[in-house]
């Protein structure tokens, strides 16, 4: 009788409806616009892949994915425009995501390097052809074993591996959302969204491929190791706090928290899991900008990933990276500022004058860039470092003039070419001048650019990160990077004397002649670093007027 009587009490319960309703979640699309548009583009490439005849998956993938990093860069500037970067700025998607002026600015710098470092992706005119069918950087069946009878009939079958169209594209999602997160789940589903794509295309590169593979188990292995200390970090700083809000963490460490949750009294307020749950956050962080010493991963993956997905990893997962830590320092942690200044102050020395250091002894191409882009991680934290708007400014400026120096320099390396692919020695370099003169001479921009003289972006970017860093304090930060700068422009002058003052070796490398794809990124490359660095001034109030996050 007694079962009768309580199942009879369910159904009435059921049919008047619960005492409490879940509130349907509230999300403001039309803010999300440019994920959004992302997410569902990559999704159309997957269906793509899966229904459309292969003989024509390549125009349409090229097609599909940069007229949706073109709509979504539109949509950013819609934002923009309607005063969701200063005046409007507001935590959209329930706590999720912040739509503010360093998120809109991140995001279309994103959106921007990853178009022309998708028109890397579909250049198919460097290497002969294979069959009679064109070829591009990719290998023809990623699912084949290297050197086996299957690859030999996928290339001879015309093959290509259009999947990383769709793949670059669900990269590009997650760095849209790891800057704007506003709170620590969504900063960690960012993190994975962006990073298993990637290291996926790290391992499909289409000569050297067991090279290639190798690249992308590491970058596997040590980005499992620094998802992990970020999870845990993750669950240290909810211990603490109560919540992974940004607000409420940063309320927490600023002791002006109202609420007390009963069953979390007795951990909130924990200085020990406060210190340790941000320091293994950061480390998570650090990982990604590929700072000092959690950077080891950074010259095997540069050397070892087809050379587009290389480009397009240092440019836009730094921009990224680094904008996740300037939201978690300067809105999450701005209480805890007395501790985590020297920290980062010792890892951005270490970083600048490793990187620079360690740059002059390298001899391939891909590896000096590697360890250039280190001690660039290094510039960018003592703008970090300066805790003021001019330094959030600093180092938009920054991400958004390093990004395009970064895809063009690596698609001038995809142009230089012997029988077995890119010609990355750099003895192969000696006279490339003489060679071709006009390759030559856009990439010796491109390295003066990194070294950081004047009238190019590099300049102006450097320039901007000191200045911020010694009105913050840190001049003993400026000190080191302008040593750290001296020791760079050591190596890439080097290469700048061996391609121009050297003999060419009789069999020596040819400079291939690429399609208006490859000719696109390269003159964008060259003509953002002019003219970020001849008038820069628009573009550094632009970065002023982004600089303030929304708490």
């Amino acid at each position: 009788m007694s079962t009768a009587t309580a199942a009879q009490g369910l159904l009435t319960l059921a049919a008047n409806g619960p005492a409490d309703r879940i509130p349907a979640p509230h999300i403001e699309y039309a803010q999300l616009a440019p994920t959004l548009i992302v997410v569902g583009a990559a999704v159309l490439g997957v269906l793509v892949e899966a229904f459309v005849p292969r003989r024509s998956r390549y125009h349409l993938q090229v097609f599909l994915s940069v007229a949706a990093l073109a709509a979504a860069f539109a949509a950013v500037v819609g934002l923009a425009a309607g005063g969701y970067g200063n005046t409007k700025a507001h935590i959209a998607a329930m706590g999720a995501i912040a739509v503010d002026g360093p998120a809109l600015f991140l995001q279309g710098t994103i959106l921007l390097a990853s178009i022309v470092a998708v028109f890397t992706f579909a250049e198919r005119r460097l290497d002969p052809k294979a069959h009679g069918n064109r070829v591009d950087s990719f290998a023809a069946q990623a699912a084949s074993v290297p050197g086996s009878d299957s690859e030999k009939a996928a290339v001879k079958a015309g093959f290509t591996t259009t999947e990383v169209f769709p793949l670059t594209l669900f990269a590009i999602a997650g760095m849209l959302i790891f800057p704007a997160a506003d709170d620590l789940l969504t900063l960690f589903v960012a993190l994975e969204v962006f990073s298993l794509p990637l290291y996926l295309l790290c391992a499909v590169a289409r000569r050297q491929r067991l090279m290639s593979q190798e690249a992308a188990v590491k970058y596997f292995l040590l980005g499992a190791f620094s998802s992990a200390f970020l999870l845990f970090g993750i669950a240290l700083l909810y211990g603490y706090a109560g919540s992974v809000s940004y607000a409420v963490i940063a309320d927490v460490v600023d002791g002006t928290v109202s609420t007390v949750d009963p069953a979390l009294a007795s951990t909130m307020g924990n200085d020990a899991l406060l210190l340790i749950g941000g320091a293994l956050i950061l480390m998570g962080l650090l990982f990604k900008v590929g700072a000092v010493p959690f950077h080891m991963w950074t010259p095997d993956v540069y050397q070892g990933a087809p050379t587009p997905v290389t480009g397009f990893m240092a440019a836009a997962t730094k921009v990224a990276a680094f904008g996740a830590l300037l939201r978690l320092l300067y809105v999450v942690l701005p209480g805890l500022r007395w501790d985590w200044r020297p920290v980062m102050w010792g890892v951005a020395i270490v970083t600048m004058l490793a990187g620079a250091v360690i740059a002059v002894t390298q001899t391939d191409v891909k590896r000096l860039l590697a360890y250039s882009s280190i001690a660039h991680a290094g510039f960018i934290l003592a703008g970090v470092i300066a805790t003021s708007a001019q330094g959030i400014q600093s180092v938009l400026f920054y991400l958004g003039a390093y990004s395009f120096v970064t895809i063009g320099a690596f698609a001038v390396v995809t142009l230089v070419r012997d029988a077995g692919g890119e010609a990355t020695h750099l003895s192969k370099w000696a006279g490339l001048g003489r060679r071709s003169p006009l390759t030559a001479a856009v990439f010796a921009v491109f390295l003066l650019a990194f070294a950081g003289i004047p009238l190019t972006s590099g300049f102006a970017g450097k320039f901007a990160v000191f200045k911020a860093a010694a009105e913050g304090g840190a001049g003993v930060l400026v000190v080191v990077g302008v040593i750290s700068s001296a020791i760079a422009a050591f190596f890439y002058i080097r290469v700048i004397v061996l391609m121009f003052f050297s003999e060419p070796k009789a069999d020596g490398p040819t400079v291939a002649v690429p399609s208006p794809l490859t000719m696109t990124t390269i003159a964008v490359g060259v003509a953002v670093t002019l003219v970020l660095g001849l008038a820069p001034q628009y573009f550094l109030e632009l970065a002023g007027h982004a600089s303030t996050f929304v708490r």
